[in-house]
Parts: C-alpha cells; structure tokens; sequence
C-alpha cells in the first residue's frame, strides 16, 4: 500500500441485489487488508440475508436509524454513532427503521470482494 488520500465521490454509488447503494471508498488490491464502503439503505428498506466467507464486517453508523440482525441476537436498534460487529460466516442484515437514509461505513478484514458474500435469503440460519 502507498500513502494516499481517496476523496469521496458519491457519484460512483451503485445499487446491489442487496437492496442497498454502495459507495466503495478504498477497496484495491494493493491494499489487501482491509476495505471501506458507505453503504445506503433507503426508509423501510430491509436488505437481504447474507454473511461473508472468511471476511470480518464491522458496520459504523453515520447518519439515521436501523434495526441490525447478526447472529443469533435478537435483533437492536442502532443509531449514529453505533458500530456493529460481524464474524466471518455470520448471517446479517439491516433495516431502515427511520425516516431519512440509513447511511453507515461497511469495514471489511481482509478487503471486501464479490467472491465473499453469499445471499441466505432463502434459508437465513
């Protein structure tokens, strides 16, 4: 990895099959260790079950209010400011439990790829 600094630039968010919009902020291969994406999901929004295969997520609140499910914990409430953590090949997913968009940072160890993530949807435990 090189030092650097990456400007945000929302014009590059695109929409998943998960049901939310991601901006990816620092994903390359030069930088294999970790990787950040600003997640979105719109109001009433709930993304799909899913978990990442040998990737650690840690999910830190920016701005509104969700509802997290990871695991088998009773699903909490999380506002700015909150960070939730997510083991590798543990189920998850969000919903948007305000009015406004629940924006948070996706931190994923060793960095995000597509290879990782597999939709549960259709069998959740």
């Amino acid at each position: 990895m090189k030092e650097a600094i990456k400007p945000q630039n929302l014009s590059k968010e695109f929409y998943t099959p998960e049901k939310c919009y991601i901006t990816e902020l620092s994903n390359t291969p030069d930088d294999p260790d970790a990787s950040i994406a600003r997640a979105r999901v719109t109001p009433g929004v709930t993304t799909r079950w899913h978990r990442l295969s040998g990737t650690v997520e840690r999910y830190y609140i920016v701005n509104g209010r969700g509802r997290v499910e990871i695991g088998k914990l009773s699903p909490q409430d999380v506002i700015a400011g909150d960070v939730v953590l997510i083991p590798a090949m543990c189920r998850q997913r969000i919903t948007n439990v305000g009015s406004e968009d629940l924006v948070f940072l996706a931190i994923c160890t060793p960095r995000f790829s597509n290879d990782v993530y597999e939709d549960i949807e259709e069998n959740p435990i």
